[in-house]
């Protein structure tokens, strides 16, 4: 009998064994298989944008057609630019609609129908925002210009930090609320310098990756911004970007201009690279402060 439990025990313990094993292989291979297609296209845009950057192309601008060098120095400011515009535009907009969505009637027909909005813009093709953009202000302003391109990129950041905002507010507990409400604090003081301010690090994290996620947008600056070979005299005037200076130099037929584009994919990626590694350090940060 003892005999029998023992070998029971040990055929048991061997059968878990080699189903961990198995298991634990084919996850490996699995997360091999997701991250090979990102580090081949990282690896193949470093081997060819490495030895395309030179002092050049951060100083100069483009070169006319027909001649070799210059560089994209007006589409890095511009790409700045813009970034910067969405920034102002998109991200008070999309705090206070987070904050609205957790702070305020949580819970009524409102709140969901902002919520369900907020899904749907985030999951709208960049695309339509482009033309919508230029059917309400390209038209009527009968220019393309840097405000276009902002007031787009703006618009696709709303939502990524709308719904962050709203999910990272839900996670402060209540009784935090409830103190600074007891000490006799109106309720916007309460939200805007205690749940607000406990949860900045957080929030920031959600609007880097906003920020991360236009930066690389192409297709609604093709009906805003458009682009500019010269530097960019105002808001009001076409705007060179990173994005679409890319674009324009890969289907030409220029050789220098081919060298130039993967010169600027390897600034782009390197930047979105940057800008999701800040994000994972101040995640990490802000998780073990708490």
């Amino acid at each position: 009998m003892e005999r029998h439990l023992s070998e029971s025990i040990f055929k048991n313990y061997w059968k878990r064994k080699t189903i961990n094993v198995f298991f634990h292989i084919l996850l490996i291979f699995g997360t091999i298989l997701a991250t090979t297609p990102l580090f081949s296209v990282f690896g193949y845009v470093v081997s060819k944008g490495i030895p395309a950057i030179d002092f050049d192309f951060f100083t100069q601008l483009p070169k006319p057609i027909g001649e070799t060098g210059g560089g994209m120095a007006n589409a890095l400011v511009g790409t700045c630019t813009l970034i910067l515009l969405a920034s102002i535009i998109g991200i008070p907009w999309g705090i206070s609609v987070g904050t609205y969505l957790s702070e305020y009637q949580a819970k009524s027909k409102l709140t969901q129908v902002i919520r369900f909005s907020a899904d749907m813009l985030a999951s709208i093709p960049s695309i339509i925002i482009g033309l919508f953009i230029y059917a309400l202000i390209v038209i009527h302003m009968k220019r393309f210009s840097a405000l276009a391109g902002g007031i787009a990129l703006g618009i696709l950041i709303i939502p990524t930090v709308a719904r962050t905002t709203e999910e990272l507010l839900k996670m402060v507990p209540m009784h935090i609320r409830e103190a600074g409400l007891a000490l006799g604090l109106p309720r916007w003081k309460v939200i805007l310098w205690i749940v607000l301010s406990g949860s900045k690090s957080a929030i920031i994290t959600g609007i880097m990756l906003s920020i991360a996620r236009v930066a690389g947008e192409t297709a609604p600056l093709l009906f805003t911004a458009f682009g500019n070979h010269f530097w960019q005299s105002g808001l009001d005037q076409p705007i060179a970007s990173l994005p679409v200076q890319i674009y324009t130099y890969a289907i030409s037929p220029y050789e220098d201009w081919h060298r130039q584009a993967w010169a600027g994919a390897f600034v782009l990626v390197m930047l979105v690279f940057t800008m999701n590694l800040l994000i994972r350090l101040i995640g990490l940060r802000w998780g073990r402060k708490n």
